[in-house]
């Protein structure tokens, strides 16, 4: 955790929080979203089978199957969340995921407030390369992002 003199990331932490003490507003749900990598993992040796009064048994050595990026949007005060899984960490793969939480999760509200880290494809950009400018724009609009500090992601709930 950075000093208290870090001015940098007290703004931002400060900022986070004024938001976790906003009223529900289903117009206005505040939504933390989070994203990261997971390994996808298979069995060296085929397990044991269960039995009644004993769990299966598994092996520690395990095989790499590659990796995944998991999305996951919270809305803490409302109780709705997604998960999804996709095969990269692109700037498409979040613009994808901004876009369905705009338009299928959160269609009829005003303003959607977004917790998130600021991670180098969390940005409007990313929305541009996507879709077409109109869209991106439109999306965007939609849209109140505030960011959790450097060093102090562990703020978003999504986390």
């Amino acid at each position: 955790m950075p000093s208290k003199e870090d001015a940098e990331f007290v703004a931002c932490m400060e900022d986070v929080l004024d938001v976790y003490e906003l009223p529900y507003d289903p117009m206005r749900p505040v939504v933390c979203m989070d994203e990261k990598p997971y390994q996808l993992l298979g069995d060296a040796r085929k397990p044991l089978p269960m039995r009644p009064g004993d769990d299966q048994k598994i092996d520690s050595e395990y095989t790499r199957n590659g990796t995944c990026s998991i999305f996951a949007f919270v809305e803490p005060l409302g109780g709705t969340h997604h998960v999804s899984v996709h095969e990269h960490r692109t700037a498409l793969d979040w613009a994808l995921e901004i876009k369905y939480l705009s338009d299928e999760m959160f269609p009829e509200a005003e303003k959607i407030i977004l917790v998130m880290d600021n991670l180098n494809t969390h940005k409007a950009a990313s929305l541009y390369k996507a879709f077409p400018p109109a869209e991106a724009r439109r999306i965007i609009k939609r849209l109140e992002i505030h960011y959790t500090p450097k060093h102090g992601s562990w703020l978003d709930m999504a986390e």
